[in-house]
């Protein structure tokens, strides 16, 4: 899965505009085909892209958080601005901007890659301006996503201290996060007095992560830990070239920002949760919410960028396990494996060859070993792909103070000037959860060829506007990633029996989210029937089941994105090979998914039409990407 993403407004403002990436101050170059063009098309493609560039930037400057995330030195002291004054601000900005895109251009006028850009900044503001009615939806704090663990996360990974101007800014940062974690704790009383709040056991999650983040000296006087925050301030500042004198006010800073700033605003934090969690009920899918039923047809319909229904959704779910499940008994034949599936599952959720140590060793293991499958996968890309990404790509474990709440695996994107490389998280709290067997699988959807490529290439890609290539449609990214878990199974890669049902049982992980996301939130199963059904029809331990339907609970329809996209990217690719026949390469194909940068699954659909077209005419290029 792709991290945790910003609030939701944030997010959709970025998307409109533009996303995290810095842009140049010239429009981008055209490709050759639209050189080639007429004049008046170059012109007015041209004029649209340095309209796209300058409002991407606008739009970039408004959130400081974005700024740092892409290396640019403005407004490095201070954070987006949480309140909802801002936000509508913003959401008037996306709405003055598409009228304004309306006026002075001529979507007759541009040629087809000009085209599809308009389309999409108009479906990004349609859909941003559609989302406003959901705002209150959301929970503001939960074990997933929310300020509390994103504002110490994005200072631990994303503010650099190169010197002391940088070692100021994160102090003040330090010094201001009241201000917006105390306008974030407001919104949530405020949506709890609506009736909007997550189940209780949500609580005790967000609750411990509050604790963990002001936990250590000098909170704790009596500790031999230093705060998470303070020893990575001291870290980064280590190696600075200034005065003990500097450097010892410098760090007496950073312990009064801790003490009277930052522990503070924790305790605030865990006492309005303790208040809620006293309250709130057990009802864990979004029904129970005010117009339940009409917001999570709203979140299916974002995050599958289709028109399906949650019963639609569902029984291609059940359709989609019920396959899969036959073909893991083949595997059990293969290694003579004599009883039920589910016996099966139960051993190898349970045999010890399957899992590496619970010690330090065993956790530098994993990391190695899944290093390595990446690092042999990139030797093979060119068999399959054109393009190559430029950006490098570290596997890492999840940090301490987040490991516990945070997910099975994600990826945080590479810095666009190569100062950052992206990253492949792998939670190792605990070993028994990240099975050997799925290792393969798991390296191939986070690195290459799934997001880390994706992601790297859509962000380095030429003549696209920068809004397009930092956009984010959830079913092309985690469809992307989910097929990048099949491909190396066409490749003759998972040789080993048991790697193969370790992607087995990633796909089957994702066709059976299509069952349990809507049994949660339109049927009304509680987290324990979720959990159930997942411990029943999947290999996964219990406790990975049970932090997965904790995660659907609070992310309600994004796990149904995985799966819905991986068959579009398939059912295309097989009516790309029966159209073009012997003239079909799937380095072509490839590229006509990855040029255009992320779109929803209609436009996939063609992009790969013309592709198709193309190639039938024989105007194809394959220097698309």
């Amino acid at each position: 899965m792709r991290n945790i993403a910003p609030h939701t407004l944030i997010l959709a403002a970025v998307l409109t505009l533009g996303a995290c990436a810095p842009a140049a101050d010239a429009p981008t170059p055209k490709s050759e085909k639209t050189q080639q063009a007429s004049p008046n098309i170059v012109n007015e493609n041209d004029r649209l892209d340095a309209w796209f560039e300058t409002k991407f930037m606008e739009n970039v400057r408004a959130y400081p958080q974005f700024m740092t995330s892409l290396g640019m030195d403005e407004r490095q002291d201070e954070w987006n601005d949480p309140s909802r004054s801002y936000q509508l601000e913003q959401l008037d900005r996306t709405r003055e901007a598409l009228a304004e895109m309306k006026e002075l251009f001529d979507f007759d006028a541009l040629d087809a890659d000009g085209q599809l850009s308009y389309r999409l900044f108009e479906k990004n503001a349609d859909d941003a301006l559609a989302e406003k009615d959901w705002w209150d939806h959301g929970y503001t704090y939960t074990q997933m996503r929310g300020s509390h663990s994103a504002m110490p996360t994005f200072l631990m990974n994303q503010h650099k201290i190169k010197d002391v101007e940088d070692a100021e800014n994160y102090l003040t940062r330090l010094e201001t996060m009241d201000d917006v974690l105390d306008e974030r704790t407001r919104q949530a009383r405020a949506k709890f007095e609506k009736g909007i709040a997550p189940p209780q056991f949500v609580y005790d999650f967000v609750i411990e992560s509050a604790q963990n983040i002001i936990s250590g000296s000098p909170v704790e006087e009596d500790s031999e830990t230093l705060n998470l925050l303070l020893e990575d301030f001291r870290k980064k500042t280590a190696d600075l070239k200034i005065e003990d004198d500097v450097r010892e006010a410098l760090y007496e800073r950073a312990i009064k920002a801790i003490l009277n700033d930052v522990a503070p605003t924790y305790r605030r934090i865990i006492a309005e949760m303790e208040r809620q969690k006293a309250l709130a009920t057990t009802d864990d899918g979004v029904w129970k919410l005010p117009d339940g039923e009409a917001y999570y047809a709203s979140r299916l319909k974002v995050m599958t960028t289709t028109d399906m229904t949650a019963d639609e959704i569902h029984d291609l779910g059940l359709a989609e396990v019920d396959r899969i499940h036959a073909e893991m008994r083949e595997i059990m034949k293969k290694v003579e494996f004599d009883g039920t599936l589910q016996e099966f599952f139960e051993f190898t959720r349970t045999d010890k060859q399957f899992f590496k140590p619970e010690t330090q060793r065993g956790r530098d293991a994993y990391l190695r070993e899944a290093t390595k499958f990446i690092d042999d996968m990139k030797v093979r890309l060119p068999e399959v792909f054109n393009k190559m990404p430029k950006a490098e790509l570290e596997v890492r474990a999840v940090e301490a103070f987040r490991e516990k709440a945070a997910g099975k695996a994600f990826y945080n994107r590479p810095a666009p000037d190569g100062s950052r490389p992206g990253i492949y998280y792998a939670n190792l709290y605990r070993m028994d959860a990240m099975p050997v067997y799925q290792m393969e699988a798991l390296a191939y959807h986070e690195g290459v060829p799934g997001h880390h490529m994706q992601l790297s290439i859509s962000q380095e890609l030429e003549g696209v506007p920068s809004f397009r290539k930092y956009g984010r449609f959830t079913a092309y990214s985690e469809g992307w990633g989910l097929y990048s878990e099949y491909l190396p199974k066409e490749m003759g890669l998972y040789e080993d029996p048991y790697s193969d049902f370790g992607r087995l049982a990633m796909e089957l992980w994702r066709a059976a989210r299509l069952v349990v996301d809507t049994g949660l939130h339109d049927k009304k199963w509680t987290r324990l029937e979720a959990t159930e059904y997942l411990m029943t029809n999947t290999p996964n331990p219990e406790s990975d089941c049970l932090k997965a339907i904790e995660r659907y609970i609070v992310m309600p329809g994004q796990a149904t994105a995985y799966k819905i996209g991986m068959n579009k990217i398939l059912e295309l690719r097989e009516a790309a090979k029966e159209e073009l026949g012997d003239d079909f390469d799937i380095r072509d194909f490839h590229d006509a998914i990855l040029a255009t940068g992320p779109v929803p699954l209609d436009i996939m659909e063609e992009q790969v039409d013309a592709y198709i077209a193309d190639m039938k005419s024989g105007s194809y290029k394959p220097d698309r990407l």
